[in-house]
């Protein structure tokens, strides 16, 4: 389990988060983890795992494990392959990555038995209450419809993480979409979240660094 509060870094495709790239994210987040003595970590391309940990002491997620077991699975991402690569934990069910409740029933269970974090997203309370009944170790609430936008779900649908985080008591919540400000996360954190799950807000900023240091001074106040 990550030391919560926590704020995670989707690298996701992005063309500067990937390579090189997502050496550079990961050293900003280290840097500032480093000096604000709060937990960040980086979700990256399942090639850059490696590569990543070695240059960095962050913990580091794979952005999806498929449920396969070792075998004959050509393409499949296998929990124990990304394990070995240095990943610490996997985002699961991503709106860019659905799975059906029975898929990541089984990709939870097989995270788990690779020694694998699970970070599972959900894109509504009611889901999230679906999947909290599969006992991830975290879920991150993210409404679709504001991933990557300007407005951040703790500004445009508050509602959304109090529903979430009063159901919710066994697992820690963390809040995702459109989270942008220190604003942001100071709200959602009032709102019961133990932390962010963000993307666009830093492999976008013009200075990276600088926004992490505001989100992790927010999280430390709130």
């Amino acid at each position: 389990m990550l030391k919560l509060p926590a704020i995670v870094v989707n690298c996701k495709a992005y063309e500067n988060c990937v390579g090189e790239g997502a050496i550079r994210i990961a050293e900003a987040c280290e840097k500032v983890s480093r000096l604000m003595k709060t937990t960040i970590a980086v979700a990256v391309e399942t090639a850059d795992i490696y590569h990543v940990r070695m240059a960095s002491r962050l913990p580091v997620f794979a952005q999806h494990v498929d449920p396969d077991e070792p075998g004959a699975h050509t393409g499949a991402v296998l929990p124990e392959a990304v394990r070995k690569a240095g990943a610490a934990g996997t985002l699961l069910n991503h709106s860019e990555k659905k799975l059906t409740i029975a898929v990541l029933k089984k990709a939870i269970a097989r995270a788990r038995q690779a020694g694998l974090m699970t970070l599972v997203c959900a894109a509504t309370p009611a889901e999230a209450k679906r999947i909290a009944a599969l006992k991830p170790d975290m879920i991150a609430i993210e409404p679709p419809e504001l991933i990557g936008g300007d407005v951040s779900v703790s500004a445009a649908k508050p509602g959304v993480i109090t529903a979430t985080t009063k159901a919710i008591k066994d697992i820690p919540i963390l809040c995702g979409a459109g989270i942008k400000t220190r604003q942001d996360v100071a709200k959602a954190m009032q709102l019961g979240a133990k932390g962010i799950l963000v993307a666009s807000g830093i492999t976008k900023a013009r200075n990276p660094e600088q926004v992490l240091k505001d989100f992790a001074s927010a999280m430390r106040k709130a």
